[in-house]
């Protein structure tokens, strides 16, 4: 049976990846990151139209991913690390932002919740810009701010296909499901 509705964004989890010369991907095991309180992501790309015989003869779409926007309630130290490209001092126990730190590609995975049963995703190949520093007096009463990623999501290629995303849906099977986010998914699917 499939949901009538989705809502509740839940178990973000974060698996960087690697790449060989050969083009093979190993990705990381997941890791969560707790905290999370929306998310919102827009596709990237366009629909080239051709016209002909006086009407629209073909449309080109372009799939070239999603910018997406994750608001937490902190960003995580190991995220921060992996992620946007901060290192850790050990001697001194800081994190240190450098101008020429370069971030590195991961996959995120979450799930919202249903009417019927959690629908999980995984946006394969991301990105994330630095985050904004933000914050305000405390007043009468404590008014907590998110944090906010932006999140750029591109095609990657694993097995021969331009993968964007994957999620689960009513026929999913529980194997898979469960092992959501202790690996990434990344079978091919028959065509």
């Amino acid at each position: 049976m499939e949901n009538k509705v989705e809502y509740g964004l839940s178990k973000v989890h974060y698996a960087p990846f690697i790449v060989d010369a050969a083009g093979n991907i190993t990705f990381e095991t997941p890791i969560p990151i707790p905290g999370a309180v929306s998310m919102t992501s827009e596709p990237i790309g366009e629909s080239t139209k051709f016209y002909a015989d006086n009407i629209v003869y073909y449309v080109a779409n372009s799939n070239q991913g999603y910018e997406a926007t994750l608001s937490i309630a902190t960003i995580p130290q190991q995220f921060a690390i992996d992620a946007l490209g901060e290192k850790l001092d050990e001697t001194d126990g800081v994190l240190n932002e450098f101008a020429n730190a370069q971030g590195k590609q991961f996959a995120l995975l979450f799930q919202f919740e249903g009417d019927v049963k959690a629908t999980r995703h995984i946006l394969y190949n991301c990105t994330a810009s630095r985050p904004s520093i933000s914050g305000n007096t405390k007043e009468e009463s404590t008014e907590i701010s998110p944090n906010e990623l932006t999140l750029n999501a591109a095609p990657i290629e694993i097995n021969d296909k331009l993968f964007v995303k994957t999620k689960t849906t009513s026929k999913t099977s529980p194997t898979i499901y469960d092992s959501w986010f202790t690996n990434v998914y990344k079978n091919t699917p028959a065509v």
